[in-house]
């Protein structure tokens, strides 16, 4: 008889965690570097973006199999801790410390410390507080919202004094130096690493945009923007905020593993945003200039668009139309930094 997997319930995320990158998510290549001790769970499983799961009846040779990072009982005075290496630099909007299934070992308060090191490992000079000691609760998940204008390139997460972390989740915006890049070369705007960012959507009822930024090709149709099946008039949208002002050159969408259910057509409006906030962006978007006029798609293919509407100029802003309905798995857009000041 297989293992029956008990699955953490869904939880209603705050405002600082909707919509942003959870950067501390391994699949996009965040590591658990070091820890003062992992014996009964492996730090990495910290990092698992899918939520923590319990097998009433697993264990290992180490005792009770948790889906997390555990260390033993402290029998010496102390506290353990784990170094984390962030998927992108980013700027910290939360935490989420994330204690499910862990009952009668989890560790009854917490703290966090961030430093921003690009290009190498932290020295102990390095380190900044980020989350002051907090309370923690068996079984259930901690949000603390974060005061932090620079960007962070590794977390160390201290536990007190011992105990189990199902998951740590760091929600916040990707941080690029664009000052560093040259304004001649190509670059993907949409691209999780250059700070994209979704604003507003008609619906995410099978995935969210922001999965249209995630690198390389979708893994299965639910790793993609999908809406519902409509059933008005009209078409479903998105607007997305891209990493730097630029002039676009080419567009690339890909459906990949959307077959019976990609849309029929797109288009692409965009603009220059200089004011107002992400809700009025939603009635302003209508308006915008066309980027891409209509097109046909096709299922499961990649479509690489150069044929762009002349004379629109730099853009910051992009509002993806898929008419009527259905999935996209990526959003790529090609094009060279605007440097000039960034807006008219």
């Amino acid at each position: 008889m297989s293992e029956q997997a008990i699955q953490a319930p869904a939880v209603e995320l705050p405002e600082f965690a909707r919509a942003r990158v959870n950067l501390a998510d391994a699949s996009l290549g965040a590591e658990a570097l070091a820890c003062s001790d992992e014996f009964f769970a492996d730090r990495q499983r910290m990092l698992n973006p899918d939520p923590a799961v319990f097998y009433p009846d697993r264990y290992d040779e180490h005792g009770k199999w948790m889906d997390g990072w555990e260390t033993r009982r402290r029998r010496n005075g102390g506290h353990d801790w784990c170094v984390v290496r962030l998927a992108l630099p980013g700027v910290i909007l939360g935490v989420d410390l994330d204690t499910s299934f862990f009952t009668g070992n989890y560790p009854p308060a917490a703290s966090i410390e961030a430093c921003c090191k690009p290009d190498g490992e932290p020295a102990e000079s390095d380190w900044q507080l980020l989350v002051a000691s907090t309370s923690l609760q068996g079984d259930s998940h901690r949000f603390i919202a974060v005061d932090h204008d620079n960007p962070v390139t590794h977390l160390r997460l201290h536990i007190y004094p011992d105990g189990g972390i199902a998951r740590l989740r760091v929600y916040g915006d990707p941080w690029c130096d664009w000052s560093r890049k040259p304004a001649d070369q190509l670059y993907d705007l949409l691209a999780l690493e250059h700070g994209a960012r979704a604003i507003a959507y008609s619906d995410s009822h099978y995935g969210h945009p922001m999965r249209l930024f995630r690198p390389g090709r979708g893994l299965n149709m639910g790793d993609g923007w999908e809406t519902r099946r409509r059933r008005e008039p009209g078409n479903d949208w998105c607007i997305l905020q891209l990493g730097h002002p630029a002039v676009i050159e080419r567009v690339e969408l890909d459906t990949a593993h959307f077959k019976g259910n990609y849309p029929d057509c797109c288009s692409i409006q965009a603009a220059l945003v200089t004011w107002g906030t992400d809700e009025s962006l939603i009635t302003q978007s209508m308006f915008w200039d066309t980027l891409l006029p209509e097109q046909p798609l096709q299922a499961d293919s990649i479509h690489s668009f150069t044929e762009l509407a002349s004379g629109i100029g730099p853009v910051s802003h992009v509002r993806l139309n898929v008419i009527p309905d259905g999935g996209v798995s990526r959003l790529r857009l090609w094009g060279r930094l605007h440097r000039g000041e960034e807006g008219a």
